[in-house]
Formats: structure tokens, sequence, C-alpha cells
């Protein structure tokens, strides 16, 4: 696909906060930009049908998005809130190309704005954003940094807080961010013979919490073991 030139995507950025300023929460943006955006993602998504690999799709969407940047940055500077099917489906496809920075700052706009996903998800944000963020980590995509993981999840875990989801997609939540807490213990204090430092403590009886906050709200979560084995490790460094 041709990248645009720069001139195009200024074209583009001013017409999307233009389209995107014109529509008020609970309202649909409109605009013949915004028309055009909707062709080419439809013809992008058959591109993506087409493909059977998965791996194959991620690669297909990490090439496509850049078309895509202007109209985002257009309509998060500009936007009022109007439902803006481009902006939610690129929020999914930078979760699924592991844009995961890019992802989030599309989400803040969604989830204040109360917006939704296309039919085709059949899920609301909220809940794709707890499903989505929490198997990136737990299926390897987002551990390889555990402290930017933290993060994220934190974040993620902050912004739907209030919002009703599904208990078994808050429990993959909270189990994921354990994980990758008790994976900055691993950066931090090395050895799990070792007693832990006051830093990575912190981490360690969060981590904790979140294992239960799993397990309070979903019993099949998975878990029992690793809060046996992190509170053995808590009751051995209070005793050093």
């Amino acid at each position: 696909m041709r990248q645009p030139t720069p001139a195009q995507r200024h074209q583009a950025r001013t017409l999307a906060r233009m389209a995107a300023g014109l529509s008020e929460p609970g309202t649909t943006t409109t605009g013949s930009q915004y028309e055009l955006m909707l062709y080419q993602l439809a013809e992008d998504r058959r591109r993506l049908k087409q493909l059977q690999s998965i791996k194959s799709k991620i690669t297909l969407k990490k090439e496509l998005l850049p078309a895509y940047q202007a109209w985002v940055d257009g309509a998060l500077a500009g936007g009022k809130g109007g439902q803006d099917d481009v902006l939610t489906t690129v929020l999914v496809w930078n979760i699924d190309a592991g844009e995961f920075e890019q992802a989030l700052q599309i989400a803040r706009y969604a989830v204040q704005f109360n917006m939704t996903l296309p039919d085709q998800y059949q899920r609301d944000i909220p809940t794709m954003l707890l499903d989505e963020f929490s198997g990136a980590y737990l299926n390897g995509k987002l551990a390889e940094d555990p402290l930017l993981a933290v993060r994220i999840l934190s974040e993620v875990s902050e912004l739907t807080q209030r919002k009703d989801t599904p208990d078994q997609a808050r429990a993959k939540l909270y189990k994921a961010l354990a994980y990758a807490q008790i994976a900055v213990i691993g950066l931090e204090n090395g050895d799990e013979k070792t007693a832990l430092s006051n830093v990575a403590l912190i981490n360690a009886k969060a981590a904790n919490d979140n294992l239960h906050k799993a397990l309070e709200l979903f019993a099949g979560v998975g878990v029992k073991k690793d809060i046996e084995k992190l509170e053995r490790r808590l009751k051995k460094s209070a005793a050093t």
C-alpha cells in the first residue's frame, strides 16, 4: 500500500478533526472524509478475511495501520465523542499488532465517551480491553517488558474499573497484572531464595493482592498455586 504524503496526512488530520468536532456523544461521525475512511476500512477487512493465518493477519494489520494514523490523530485532537467505527476498529488492530501505547491513547478517548465496537466484535470496549490486554501478556506479546506491562495493565485496570464487565475478564486482567509484577520482582531481586528487597516487597504484596482479587472474581482463574508460592516467599522474607 502506498503511504500518504506529508501534505495528504495533514489534510486527513484536519478533515478528521473537523468531522469529529461536529459529532456529539451519542451521535455517529459523518462527512465525506469519514465515508472514505469507512470504504477503505471495508476494503482492508476484506483483505484480512482472505487470510487464514493469525500471524499473517497481524502482519497485514501492521502494514495497514499507518494509513489510518492521520485520521486517528485528527479525531483524538478534535473529537467530541461521536461514534467512530474507524477509530474503534483501529483500536483493536493496534492491540493485535502490539502497538500498546497507541491502543491505550485511543482507548482513553473511546471509554470516556462510551463508544462501541462495530457489530462483528460482539463485545463492549471495556470487556475487549480486559480480554485483549491480559491475553497480550499471558500469551507472551506484552511479557517481553515486565515494567512496561505493569504500567499498561495497571492503566487498563483503572480505565475500566467503573465499567460493568464479566468477572472472568476482570479476573484474567488481575492475573496478568500479578504475573507482570512477579516478573518485575525477578528483574529487581534475582534469585527466589534471596530475601525480598523493599522495592521487590512492594511488588510482591501488590501481586499477591491482585492474585486474590482474581480468585475472588473467578474461582477457575488458575492462580491458587501462585498465591501459595508467593505467600511462602513473603513469609520467608518477613522472617528474614
